[in-house]
């Protein structure tokens, strides 16, 4: 277990499959102050801090590419740092799934370690294999199969910043559910039930930042009463997230494409909150995507 004492030296060994987002996860760390060495030799991991440890928080990376990784000598060797009271040592497994990371290898054209002349799935199942003891071992796992660079950047943050941000982070953003849901939102609101603009020919081609857009959707009967049943809900909710300590708070509404009703109600959500006294930032995931008529069809049903 990780020491709690205020001045242990924080320790955090990144670990996980090839191809999960390590690389990604201690650019990350990088940027939030931690000092970020990868492929450390594991033979010299116990040597590296002395009796005058620096204070810096420090994140290492390694893998089954790593000089000397045996997975039982490694848990070994941290188990052993673990027990200092001078330093607080926390391992993050970053898996994903078998499916995903064939994909992302055939995409960078990148061989697998443990398969250079077999394919990709050859080599993968062999590392989820030797992988196994350090995935049921680690404090923190991290699945980023559904996750995007920023995703897994965001998930960072909210897990090892140095210090809590001084304000908790709103974020508001609209998605389609046709194009999979966001990972890492606390609150989800599905807008389908309001009535669609993609019905309309004249409006099929715009989004929900468009006036005429707008004007369609607030003539749906249940959109004023939705609308301010959720404000007054994420009024209530977010200051008690505020008082519990939580840094992010992530509130994404969906809607089939991702370009009208979502954009629309994460716009006037948003306008809402900063009214409350929130500062939330918008992002709109799918908003330069195609009209999704594959997606919702060409004519109502």
């Amino acid at each position: 277990m990780p020491s709690d004492s205020p001045d242990s030296q924080r320790i955090l060994l990144v670990t996980g499959m090839l191809g999960a987002g390590k690389s990604t996860a201690l650019r990350e760390l990088e940027d939030l102050g931690w000092e970020a060495i990868d492929n450390f030799p594991i033979r010299l991991l116990n040597r590296m801090f002395g009796d005058d440890t620096a204070r810096q928080s420090l994140a290492i990376g390694f893998d089954c590419r790593t000089r000397g990784f045996q997975p039982d000598d490694l848990i070994e060797r941290v188990d052993r740092l673990a027990a200092r009271e001078d330093l607080s040592v926390t391992t993050m497994f970053l898996d994903c799934s078998g499916h995903e990371l064939e994909r992302r290898f055939n995409e960078t054209r990148r061989r697998h370690f443990l398969a250079p002349d077999l394919p990709a799935a050859s080599g993968i199942a062999a590392e989820r294999e030797m992988m196994s003891p350090l995935r049921k071992w680690a404090d923190v796992l991290i699945d980023t199969t559904y996750f995007s660079s920023n995703d897994l950047q965001q998930r960072i943050r909210e897990q090892f910043a140095p210090t809590a941000p001084r304000e908790m982070t709103v974020t508001v953003s609209s998605f389609g559910f046709a194009r999979g849901m966001p990972p890492v939102a606390d609150l989800v609101f599905d807008m389908r039930y309001l009535d669609n603009p993609h019905w309309d020919p004249d409006l099929r081609g715009q989004t929900g930042i468009d006036p005429a857009v707008g004007e369609h959707i607030l003539r749906d009967p249940a959109f004023t009463e939705s609308f301010e049943r959720i404000r007054d809900l994420l009024l209530l909710l977010l200051p008690r997230y505020a008082a519990q300590g939580k840094s992010y708070v992530n509130i994404a509404f969906g809607c089939t494409g991702g370009r009208h009703r979502s954009v629309f109600m994460a716009e006037r959500m948003a306008r809402a909150l900063r009214e409350g006294g929130f500062s939330p930032t918008i992002v709109h995931r799918n908003l330069g995507s195609r009209t999704a008529e594959l997606i919702e069809g060409t004519q109502q049903p």
